[in-house]
């Protein structure tokens, strides 16, 4: 994909464009249940956010981006990197502080960075996304060049005071900037109600007069149309605009999370809210596939991780000496 390409076109999801959210979801859940067990088996290193259950947001958002658009995301970010372009070995190498990974090992999984792709980091400082993305978006509108910023978070990051001074900015300025709110009901442990009275992230910027939608994040079509309406007007000029996405995370906080926290989703509930099943029945009641292009789509996903997995083990760790090339300018003159 070349630079300032565009993945896909939002003009109302069609066929083609359903079957490439699909083929981004399965790449995103196959990848990150690969991530888990590489976890469970210490190959990969840190605390793993992973957003399994919220593949439609990052799938419905970023496959109508171009290269030459910003994304910014926050600790959850595997899902926003695979489907705005990342290579998945690239990726896993990072994971696995590998010399072939994305940062050379250096970064991790919550501070991945492919700039080749638009995908301008992540963070594990909660909101510390929002301030940086208003810096881009700000770049891009006085360039001129119709290029958008999209930057995501939790709905944990709406009670910082940097969320506030973002968005008056943003709105002030007039800035190409769509803020994606995953809204999981939970910031790390804590359920939505204890922490604010105020249920819809929508209604948090309502005094902003931003333009606003909440939508179901489990449904990727939803997310498609609600996101590609705000994007065409960005690019036309406009924005700022927010998208809040109500999301359910099947894993805990991070992996290894006991989650004692909250009830446990029945399987039939579970089905209900997973972007996968939802897209896939859609599917079928539409008529745009049936079970073997389905089974198809997933194989090669699988097919794809075990190939990155491959990839990152052979990798070789990074020199020793890198952290210092990295920080240091070694030979410069007094």
């Amino acid at each position: 994909m070349t630079s300032g390409a565009t993945k896909s076109q939002a003009a109302g999801l069609q066929p083609e464009q359903a079957l490439d959210l699909l083929r981004t979801m399965w790449r995103i859940r196959a990848l990150e249940e690969r991530i888990g067990e590489l976890k469970r088996a210490d190959e990969v290193y840190g605390l793993m956010h992973l957003s399994i259950g919220g593949e439609g947001v990052a799938a419905g958002v970023c496959r109508q981006l171009r290269d030459s658009d910003a994304v910014y995301s926050g600790h959850r970010a595997h899902g926003h990197a695979v489907a705005q372009g990342v290579p998945l070995d690239r990726l896993l190498a990072e994971l696995m502080g590998r010399d072939g990974g994305l940062c050379r090992g250096m970064g991790g999984s919550m501070h991945l960075v492919d700039a080749e792709h638009g995908f301008l980091g992540a963070t594990g400082v909660v909101g510390g996304n929002l301030p940086l993305a208003v810096g881009t978006a700000l770049a891009a509108k006085l360039r001129g060049d119709g290029a958008v910023t999209v930057v995501f978070f939790g709905d944990g990051a709406v009670q910082a005071g940097h969320f506030h001074e973002s968005v008056n900015l943003a709105t002030l300025w007039g800035l190409p900037l769509v803020f994606v709110c995953e809204n999981n009901g939970f910031a790390e442990f804590t359920p939505r109600s204890a922490h604010t009275n105020v249920e819809r992230v929508s209604d948090v910027v309502a005094p902003y007069e931003m333009e606003r939608a909440t939508v179901a994040g489990s449904d990727a079509a939803e997310v498609w149309d609600a996101f590609g309406a705000y994007l065409a007007a960005a690019r036309r000029g406009g924005g700022p605009f927010l998208l809040e996405c109500l999301t359910h995370r099947l894993r805990g906080h991070y992996e290894g999370d006991p989650q004692a926290y909250r009830e446990a989703l029945a399987a039939d509930d579970w089905a209900q809210r997973d972007p996968l099943a939802r897209l896939t029945l859609r599917g079928r009641e539409e008529g745009w596939w049936g079970d073997r292009e389905v089974a198809e789509l997933e194989a090669q996903a699988r097919e794809e991780v075990e190939a990155a997995t491959a990839f990152a083990r052979a990798s070789p760790f990074p020199p020793s000496g890198l952290p210092r090339q990295l920080v240091y300018a070694d030979g410069v003159a007094a």
